[in-house]
This record gives structure tokens, C-alpha cells and sequence, in this order.
């Protein structure tokens, strides 16, 4: 039977490969390393806070399929299985599924210090200089290639609208002051590019 960090190693491999399945063109390997780069940045945080954090980004896209509604819903309960299976304790395997759960409307309670931060680093590529958001805009659009043109530019514009209407996209301070602007002018362009600004 493998040890407790020899089991968390084999899940987090398995989570790993979710990310490498056929059809990702965004919610890939390449996002979950830029989560966890952004994870690695960030200063003052405990070492269990930081390790429930980057376990919710590892499985926080696991499960993804453009076509259904309840990914995040599906990714928590893997990750919460896979935690449970290496005998993480009960506290921790609700608290990563109850972060990987606010990915999905990026909506957090004021005080929420960590959702925050989980939400805010699954956003960030919103705040990204405007060649990568031009990509990863493209990028989402290959996901969803199933949707047609019309249908794709209403549904787009009504999630850009839902972000920019946030008091603060990136609810967590320290990524709010690096990418609020540049995330808001990068979502104003799109929506023009749309027709729906």
C-alpha cells in the first residue's frame, strides 16, 4: 500500500492527466501551470493554506466538458475522492471542494481569503498582456466550436458582463492591483469585437 505521499503523488499524476485529454485547447496543462505559477508568487500565505490552494487549482478544471454545466461539481468530488483515498482529513477535502465549487461563479464571500485568492488565479489570464488574451480567447472558442457564431457571441458577451460587472473581478487584493486595469480593457475590447459593448 503506498505511503500517504506516495498516494498524493499517484493523484495528483491522474489530475495531471485530465488536463492532457483530447478537446482542451484552454482548460489545459498550460492553464494549470499558470495557476500554479501564480500560486507560487503569492507571499505570506501558511503552508497549509497554500497546500489546500494549490490542491483546489490542480483538480479545479479536471473534469471539464464545454457541453455540460456541472464540471465543477464533478472535479470537486474527484478531488475529494482522490484526498480521501490518501487519508487527507475530513476538513481538508471539504475545504478543497468548496474552493474548486466558487470556480465556477468566481463569487466570493467578503472575508473568503482564500477563495478569493483561488478565484483570482483562475482569472488571471483576464489581466494578461492583449496577444494572450487574443489566444486565449481563441483558445476557449476551440472548446466550444460545437456553438454556433450567434449563440457564441450572446453567451460570451453575457459572461464578459457578469466579470465587469463584479465591483472587483479579482476579488483577492494582491492580483486586483496587478490585473484589474489591463483585465477590464482587455474585456471592453472583446465585448466591442463582439458587437456587444
Amino acid at each position: 500500500m503506498p505511503t500517504y505521499d506516495e498516494c498524493l503523488v499517484e493523484a495528483e499524476l491522474r489530475a495531471r492527466a485530465c488536463y492532457a485529454e483530447p478537446g482542451r485547447h484552454y482548460h489545459d496543462e498550460r492553464h494549470l501551470d499558470e495557476c500554479e505559477q501564480r500560486l507560487d508568487g503569492i507571499v505570506g500565505l501558511n503552508e497549509p493554506d497554500r497546500r489546500l490552494l494549490r490542491w483546489a487549482l490542480l483538480w479545479h478544471d479536471a473534469i471539464y466538458d464545454p457541453r455540460h454545466s456541472d464540471n465543477e461539481e464533478r472535479s470537486a468530488d474527484l478531488a475529494q475522492r482522490e484526498l480521501m483515498r490518501c487519508g487527507v482529513s475530513g476538513a481538508d477535502v471539504e475545504e478543497v471542494g468548496r474552493l474548486i465549487i466558487l470556480t465556477k461563479g468566481h463569487r466570493v464571500a467578503d472575508g473568503d481569503s482564500l477563495g478569493a485568492l483561488v478565484v483570482s488565479i483562475d482569472l488571471a489570464i483576464l489581466g494578461s498582456d492583449p496577444p494572450r488574451y487574443r489566444e486565449y480567447v481563441e483558445d476557449v472558442r476551440r472548446e466550444y466550436a460545437h456553438v454556433p457564431d450567434d449563440q457564441w457571441r450572446i453567451g460570451r458577451a453575457e459572461v464578459l458582463k457578469s466579470l465587469i460587472g463584479h465591483r472587483a473581478i479579482f476579488p483577492a487584493e494582491a492580483l486586483r492591483a496587478e490585473l484589474e486595469d489591463q483585465a477590464r480593457h482587455n474585456i471592453a475590447d472583446e465585448l466591442r469585437s463582439l458587437g456587444a459593448s
